[in-house]
């Protein structure tokens, strides 16, 4: 296992979704984050596009750091072979601890869990809690209708347009590792 440059946190489902493609993009986002040598902070489960990130990551040589709370252990079948475990008594600690060991946020497609990842740094980031870069990563239009909805609640009138300016879209994993590079300096 190599040392990491930076520590970059993935929300994703735990879930594999319909689409291949998405296990596929998991996977690819899972190489590169090893082979630019940042850290996959992640949920530490084994399941769904989650577990192929990991899987992918660490066959790759990378560092992972998975956090899971205890009650999700069995049921998203907690990976025991990372860098680091950090059991959790809550969700709510769980976000909490993967965000503090990270440098960045991507988030690939996922369902509500995923969603409450995304409108909590977001939220946090609008309120001046931090300033680290926030990716989606909206392969085949995925997350169109989040960002529909953002600027949504712009438009009338809920949030200012500089909430949009807090999160980028990126629409495949080339365009992702180059929003990082940009992000990471």
């Amino acid at each position: 296992m190599q040392s990491f440059t930076a520590s970059i946190c993935v929300f994703c489902g735990a879930r594999p979704g319909r689409d291949a493609v998405l296990a596929e993009t998991a996977r690819s986002t899972g190489t590169m984050l090893a082979q630019n040598r940042w850290r996959l902070v992640y949920g530490a489960g084994d399941i769904g596009l989650m577990g192929e990130v990991a899987r992918t990551a660490r066959g790759a040589g990378g560092a992972c750091l998975g956090v899971i709370p205890q009650h999700l252990m069995a049921r998203e079948a907690a990976r025991r072979d990372l860098t680091h475990l950090v059991v959790t008594e809550t969700m709510h600690e769980r976000k909490k601890v993967m965000f503090a060991n990270s440098d960045a946020i991507v988030v690939l497609p996922g369902g509500a869990g995923t969603l409450d990842e995304f409108f909590e740094v977001l939220t946090w980031a609008q309120i001046g809690l931090h300033r680290k870069p926030i990716l989606l990563l909206d392969l085949a239009g995925y997350w169109q209708p989040l960002v529909a909805l953002v600027e949504h609640v712009i438009t009338q009138g809920f949030a200012e347009p500089g909430l949009r300016q807090l999160f980028t879209p990126a629409p495949d994993v080339v365009a992702l590792e180059a929003a990082l590079r940009r992000a990471l300096g």
